[in-house]
């Protein structure tokens, strides 16, 4: 039988950060990085199991090439860091799980031997001690989260030498004693600052040259964090904006700048994307953007929160309707302008009905 590759990669820190952090958001934070992680694998290697934190990948009956397990390993840990990277620039949410995503580090544990396999419910699994060993070995004497450790039965194999080195590894030697047996390994430590990430779309600051058409504030006896979950987390929407039909949305995303939702009223289809703008130091901003908003071009809503005290806050309410022909422009002075008002005023009473429920 030939010997199979074992390859899992581990989230570094997920326990605190679960315990930590606001549940809801760390579990997206996880779930995305975990998905990050399954589409940089380009060695076609197969998911045996999502373990919480970490993903079990195998490849039966062959062992990469020195040069594609090395490839590999480095694209899992430029994929990890580059989106890492992203959620850290594009951050709306104040929230502590949002705010310490970027510390989260990544190890990848590689082993090779010949694998037995259990069937359950028609699922057919790795197992043996092959398995279990590649488990035991990511609880090792390495002095860092970040690193990749291969043993000595899968270096031998690709011929990978304890003195190999290049710009994203430097190998050391290393061993450890599990049940009484000695296993030995090599390991490189990751600096991440010589990964070559990959480019992200980044949001510039919204500066708009004209006033807003509708300015609404109203004050919430919350405090500015949870009221500005409420009004990101789309989940929360046909709470208080009663007049959409539908909301769709990425369920298992945080909301930062870049991502996108659509609202459904009246039948139409209104494309949202998630913006910013310069406020006061301490304030709180969400803002929104869609170019499908008839009878204007452009719509733009930026909800302010200004913090008041440990659980109060006021909202101000910001409407920018851009128009370029002259007609659009009387429109929105018509008529638009009025409706906008009173639509937005409607949910923002019902957004306070939604957080007063919170309080009690």
């Amino acid at each position: 039988m030939k010997p199979s590759l074992l390859f899992i990669p581990d989230i570094s820190g997920y326990t605190k950060f679960i315990q930590t952090t606001e549940v809801e958001h760390s579990q997206h934070v996880i779930s995305e990085l975990l998905e990050v992680l399954i589409e940089a694998n380009s060695q076609e290697l197969k998911l045996a199991e999502i373990e919480g934190d970490a993903l079990f990948f195998y490849k039966e009956g062959e062992i990469p090439s020195q040069e594609n397990l090395l490839a590999q390993i480095e694209q899992m840990f430029v994929a990890f860091y580059s989106h890492l990277k992203m959620l850290e620039k594009n951050r709306i949410c104040p929230c502590n799980a949002c705010a310490t995503a970027p510390n989260l580090q990544l190890k990848i544990v590689a082993h090779s031997g010949e694998l037995q396999h259990i069937e359950v419910h028609g699922n057919r699994k790795p197992f043996g001690e092959q398995v279990i060993e590649a488990h035991r070995l990511l609880k090792n004497s390495v002095a860092s989260d970040n690193y990749v450790l291969i043993s000595r039965d899968l270096a031998t194999a690709i011929e990978l030498s304890k003195y190999y080195y290049s710009k994203a590894f430097r190998f050391e030697q290393g061993k450890d004693t599990y049940d009484g047996k000695e296993v030995n390994y090599i390991y490189s430590i990751i600096d991440t600052a010589k990964l070559t990430l990959k480019p992200f779309s980044n949001p510039k600051k919204v500066a708009l040259s004209f006033a807003p058409q509708v300015v609404l504030h109203k004050n919430f006896e919350v405090s500015a964090e949870i009221l500005i979950e409420y009004i990101t987390n789309y989940s929360h929407r046909h709470h208080w904006v009663k007049d959409a039909e539908e909301f769709k949305y990425n369920e298992h995303e945080v909301t930062r700048l870049g991502t996108e939702h659509v609202c459904v009223v009246n039948g139409k289809h209104l494309d949202f994307i998630t913006i910013t703008k310069k406020v006061q130091a301490g304030q709180l901003i969400y803002g929104e953007l869609t170019t499908s908003p008839p009878p204007v071009d452009k719509l733009y809503n930026f909800f302010i929160v200004t913090p008041k005290g440990a659980d109060s806050c006021e909202l101000t309410l910001e409407i920018y309707a851009e128009a370029k022909s002259i007609f659009k422009k009387a429109i929105i002075q018509l008529f638009a302008k009025k409706s906008l008002r009173k639509g937005m005023t409607k949910a923002l009473n019902d957004l306070e009905i939604l957080t007063r429920e919170h309080r009690s």
